[in-house]
């Protein structure tokens, strides 16, 4: 059977790379076997406290130079090229002129701040004081993070995108919606419904713009992009706007954490945890949108095969201080000179000697949602070392992991028959032995890490290929596979008294962390 070649463009917060998968058997996943990549950097521009914001013509381009570099790394053309998907960094917002094609200002990144005194506005003017109060209808509170705030706050004060919107000529998007209008010449003006419901506008259950959300926010519903799956066909590179790829297919998009969630394969009741600065843990409620009482988000995971196949949901937890804890043991404490150092280190220690370490630097995020939080180290001795400091480091971002995780089995004990049976693991931090199996003893679930560990990429490309008809949503989540992806297990070899003592014991320690915003100034 010949090799079929399927390609993911996965655009970032601080870069963009296109990734080149060859598969033997396209219709099995773990035969997907990565060819070549090439990856690109863009400026971070920060204009004001708080601020963090893209130019998203050098993005287009950097996609564009991706995608050529690979191909030659590779000695594979255009036309060998089955199709290609787009993961992206979700809620990061562009605004551009509908008829040239240009941005009327910088992309407001995900991460940006600016939004919050807006957010408290409109908690007070449309919610009544209750943040939660579109939840019900998007799954998502009224923060500074998601794309409608951002819309909002363009509409109000950038007076390009003010006018566009009065002419009609506005165009708003999140970053894939933006790439697919460039790569096709302006010809297609798409999002899909995992980063649609990233936005607070789409309605979890139809998967359609909500009229009295848009209103409430004050966007025009004519700004926004058409909805559609995550794999279908979103339209083709234009080869009269770059030479060379011209008839490539797009037929995958599908935000970034929920793409990994895809590469990681993970079924109805499985959960990814990805150890990256923070962490983004989601695990897959399959058909039943899971609306939480234990502070997570709910949201959309993936529509595979067109608007008529049936969605997939998901609740997520994110964790603002997971790998960034070790960079800072580095540049803060200088206790190591590298990241990968802190293995080691921790391993001269068989515990943390009772030491916990809480690092709430910015605050906590979920379950907890504390923002008043601060960053503690608590129970030291004069035994305790270097290396049991580096041990609670490791421990806090398992600890902060079975946080949410604890929250997810609440919230599926209440609402679903599924259990949690197994969290998989991938991110940079993920390379760490001790790490995963600190993990696998902290939550009593096995953790699975897999032999590719950047499973962003590998997810878009799966959309991709279900979307022109390589394989379909069945194949990817068939147990038995004919290829052997390097997976790595780590069982749980503690004690459940003992896990939960240190359970205890962490929880104990994050109480002394809040109400302390003040006292840490």
């Amino acid at each position: 059977m010949p090799r079929a070649y399927v390609g993911a463009i996965d655009q970032g917060t601080t870069s963009t790379r296109f990734v080149l998968y060859a598969a033997s058997n396209a219709r099995d996943p773990s035969s997907y076997a990565r060819v070549a990549s090439h990856q690109l950097e863009h400026a971070q521009v920060h204009r004001a406290p708080g601020w963090c914001e893209h130019d998203p013509e050098e993005i287009a381009r950097h996609v564009v130079t991706c995608v050529e570099e690979t191909l030659k790394k590779a000695g594979v053309s255009a036309r060998e090229v089955s199709a290609i998907g787009i993961t992206n960094q979700r809620e990061t917002t562009v605004a551009w002129d509908r008829r040239s094609g240009t941005p009327a200002t910088r992309a407001q990144v995900w991460l940006d701040a600016r939004t919050r005194e807006l957010c408290e506005r409109i908690t007070d003017e449309e919610c009544g004081g209750d943040r939660m109060k579109f939840a019900e209808t998007c799954g998502l509170p009224v923060s500074t993070y998601f794309s409608a705030v951002k819309m909002r706050w363009m509409l109000e004060n950038e007076p390009k995108v003010k006018a566009l919107a009065e002419s009609g000529d506005l165009c708003f998007g999140t970053v894939e919606s933006w790439i697919v209008y460039k790569l096709t010449g302006g010809r297609e003006h798409i999002t899909d419904v995992s980063n649609a419901s990233r936005t607070m506008l789409m309605r979890l259950d139809d998967l359609r713009w909500d009229a009295a959300t848009c209103a409430a926010f004050g966007v025009p519903e004519s700004a926004l992009p058409e909805i559609k799956s995550c794999a279908e066909r979103f339209g083709e590179i234009d080869g009269d706007v770059f030479e060379g790829l011209g008839g490539i297919q797009i037929t995958g998009c599908i935000g970034d954490q929920q793409s990994a969630t895809l590469g990681q394969r993970c079924d109805v009741g499985e959960a990814k945890n990805t150890y990256g600065t923070g962490c983004f843990m989601l695990l897959n409620t399959g058909a039943s949108a899971v609306h939480s009482k234990h502070g997570l988000l709910t949201t959309l995971a993936w529509q595979l095969g067109g608007r008529d196949s049936k969605p997939t949901y998901a609740l997520e937890g994110s964790i603002a201080i997971g790998g960034a804890v070790v960079h800072w043991l580095r540049d803060n404490l200088g206790l190591i000179s590298k990241v990968s150092d802190v293995e080691s280190l921790a391993s001269t220690v068989e515990d943390a000697a009772g030491v916990s370490f809480v690092p709430a630097f910015t605050g906590l995020f979920a379950p907890r949602w504390r923002e008043d939080a601060r960053g503690v180290i608590v129970g030291l001795t004069q035994y305790v070392n270097k290396g049991h400091i580096a041990r609670a480091a490791l421990d806090a971002i398992a600890f902060q992991s079975r946080d949410v995780l604890e929250a997810m089995r609440q919230d599926m004990a209440e609402s679903t028959e599924h259990e949690l049976s197994v969290l998989k693991a991938d991110g940079g931090a993920s390379a760490n032995n001790l790490l995963m199996q600190i993990q696998a003893d902290c939550v009593g679930l096995k953790v699975l890490r897999p032999g590719d560990v950047e499973t962003t990429a590998r997810g878009a490309a799966y959309a991709a290929a279900i979307g022109v008809g390589l394989m379909t949503e069945r194949d990817v989540f068939q147990r038995k596979s004919t290829t052997d992806d390097g997976s790595q297990e780590f069982i749980p070899t503690s004690s459940a008294e003992a896990r939960e003592a240190n359970y205890a014991r962490w929880n104990d320690a994050v109480e002394r962390t809040l109400n302390m915003e003040k006292s840490a100034l």
